[in-house]
């Protein structure tokens, strides 16, 4: 199969039942994209998908089939923040300054779903928000602080800082 991971192409055979999350983690040794609960429960191995001819959308890569990725794009936490200054994207600047990382486990997942949604929605309320980030589960509990980080990175994103 053809995979693009951050930009860079990929070629390799895939079993039909090996996932995307497997694929990342242990043939291109991005550990970044976490192995939680394995079930699309909780959001750790969020990445974003464009598959051919479509706009890039969130899907958890340990329900997602690597061989239904052919000629697909994917960005990991590992390709977040490669244009940005410095090598951050404003969201991951934004969780730093406000302490929305805690453990660090599911940061991630939550700043690849924060991406696609100030992707779509680049002025989001709180609502908006807590909608769009409700697939992301933080067992530490630091959902607010993620809601203002996404509000910040916004708000830097919208003045093109």
């Amino acid at each position: 199969m053809h995979l693009t991971v951050n930009g860079t192409p990929h070629e390799f055979e895939v079993a039909g039942h090996e996932t995307l999350l497997s694929v990342l983690r242990e043939r291109l040794s991005l550990t970044g994209t976490k192995l939680s609960c394995g079930r699309g429960e909780c959001g750790a191995c969020t990445v974003l998908l464009a598959s051919p001819g479509s706009a890039r959308r969130t899907v958890y890569s340990c329900l997602t089939l690597a061989a239904a990725c052919e000629s697909a794009s994917v960005t990991t936490i590992e390709g977040l923040g490669q244009d940005g200054p410095g090598g951050h994207h404003p969201l991951q600047d934004a969780f730093i300054a406000h302490d929305a990382v805690q453990c660090g486990f599911c940061t991630p997942g939550q700043l690849l779903a924060a991406a696609a949604l100030l992707e779509e929605t680049p002025s989001p309320s709180a609502s908006d928000i807590r909608v769009a980030m409700s697939g992301n589960l933080c067992r530490c509990g630091t959902y607010p602080k993620i809601v203002l980080a996404i509000q910040e990175a916004a708000r830097r994103m919208a003045h093109g800082a």
